[in-house]
């Protein structure tokens, strides 16, 4: 089990300008969807989006304290210029 706030540090952590919003599915806490907001998806397609951000969460994926993710990606310009 991982807690969303461990989730958005994780994120942060391989993302550092990214705005992150966690949310708990199922309250057990292997079932998110995130969003982030980062400006180093800029000129990329969603699957590299993606990819940044898996590969933030690769320890906790790998180790299936992260069983299911649903993933929203976005540049800032994209997510109305914030």
């Amino acid at each position: 089990m991982i807690s969303p706030q461990q989730v958005e540090a994780m994120i942060k952590a391989g993302l550092p300008d990214a705005q992150v919003q966690v949310q708990d599915l199922t309250g057990g806490g292997d079932h998110y969807q995130v969003t982030v907001v980062s400006s180093q998806f800029a000129g990329k397609g969603l699957v590299k989006q993606h990819q940044l951000v898996y590969g933030a969460l690769q320890q906790a994926m790998s180790s299936e304290a992260i069983h299911a993710l649903a993933l929203k990606t976005y540049t800032p310009e994209d997510f109305g210029g914030s």
